[in-house]
């Protein structure tokens, strides 16, 4: 998908919603600081060129990974899943690690 990151300074939702709506954009989602604009990967430049166009700055414009389902996951799995990917992480073969786990917060504060 493509990802743009939009910080929220003197921005709202519907600004950033009505400037990309046309261009592809599939949804925007707030996620407290900032909003991301989601899209198909080939319609990344019109959304970044229509957040231009609108005088909205933008943080970051790429394509990336993401699920299309996520898995909640429990404290004892979560533990297992971080050591995991930070072990894939520490391979000097491994050049980027997804997962389509869901960690609440709640989990991750017992974590630690």
């Amino acid at each position: 998908k493509g990802v743009v990151i939009v910080p929220k300074e003197g921005t709202t939702e519907d600004d950033v919603t009505l400037a990309v709506l046309d261009a592809g954009a599939e949804e925007v989602t707030d996620l407290g600081e900032v909003f991301e604009v989601v899209s198909e990967a080939t319609d990344l430049v019109q959304v970044r060129t229509a957040l231009q166009e609108a005088g909205i700055d933008y943080d970051s414009a790429e394509t990336s990974w993401l699920p299309s389902m996520e898995v909640p996951l429990d404290v004892d799995t979560a533990k297992k899943v971080i050591r995991v990917v930070e072990a894939l992480e520490d391979s000097d073969d491994v050049q980027n690690v997804y997962t389509n786990a869901d960690i609440p917060d709640e989990v991750m504060a017992e974590i630690g």
